[in-house]
């Protein structure tokens, strides 16, 4: 599973990684998180208010800090396909 967090390095973006990484860690699952930070790569997602979950290719959430219990809600149903 691929995670990346969408923004360019805000006080949002940073704790949307955070509580990402909770959740990861909650489920216990190995994936590779990656920081995109480019305006452009962040806009090819559709993505126009940051900060933004994308998992293996699709948006999950965008415009939000969600908790770590709503990222592993988002999460679960993901890990069993």
């Amino acid at each position: 599973m691929n995670i990346k967090v969408l923004g360019p390095g805000c006080r949002n973006c940073v704790t949307l990684e955070r509580v990402t990484r909770e959740a990861v860690e909650a489920l216990g699952i190995e994936v590779e998180i990656e920081k995109v930070t480019d305006y452009a790569a962040i806009a090819g997602y559709g993505v126009m208010s940051t900060p933004g979950l994308v998992v293996d290719g699709e948006v999950v959430l965008y415009g939000r800090v969600p908790t770590a219990a709503q990222v592993r809600e988002i999460l679960e149903p993901l890990v069993t396909r």
